[in-house]
């Protein structure tokens, strides 16, 4: 019961064509082959590992190759004719895994050591999407600004008087506060 139709959600949106190239891809390749087995971990807040199991395979047997959003994991083992196996159980065949990156994801290096290669990958957002702090400034500002006198009802004097700042209309000239009496 794999099978998924996703016919209804290309006929109701538009520019999720990526999204839905990555569901459907995703559904045809999990009945493929599993070598070689991986895991992916994040190790920070943007920075994320994957590590494949490569037991026998040397650096030049393998490639790692990133290109716009795809990484791709190869290796294939040179031959050497010369020995004579009694009971293979170390798989040499040769594979090839892809793995689909997200936006702004870059690879900083690769290592195999002890049979594992491992990938390092961290997400750096350019300076124009991170969030950023607006400041609010506090205070009128501006030459065009014009106070306005109200009075409550039912007080007198200073403490009735509130003044209000709102910008001008028109003219750049200012209202004096009222004199205190």
């Amino acid at each position: 019961m794999r099978n998924f139709d996703l016919t209804p959600l290309w006929r109701s949106t538009v520019g999720f064509d990526r999204l839905f190239d990555l569901i459907d891809d995703s559904l045809r390749l999990t009945d493929g082959d599993n070598y070689p087995p991986y895991n992916i971990e994040r190790t920070g807040e943007d920075s994320y590992r994957i590590s494949l199991a490569l037991a026998g395979f040397t650096p030049d047997e393998v490639t790692v190759t990133a290109e716009q959003n795809m990484l791709t994991v190869e290796g294939r083992k040179s031959d050497k004719g010369d020995q004579e196996h009694l009971y293979q159980g170390i798989a040499s065949r040769p594979f090839r895994r892809q793995f689909n990156l997200a936006d702004h994801v870059e690879v900083k290096g690769a290592s195999l050591e002890n049979g594992l290669l491992q990938i390092d990958l961290v997400r750096e957002l350019p300076e124009a999407m991170k969030p950023r702090r607006i400041e609010i400034k506090s205070g009128v500002t501006g030459q065009d600004n014009q106070q306005i006198e109200q009075k409550t009802s039912g007080l007198s004097g200073p403490a009735a008087t509130r003044l209000i700042g709102f910008p001008a209309r028109g003219s750049a000239a200012r209202r004096e506060p009222p004199k205190e009496v």
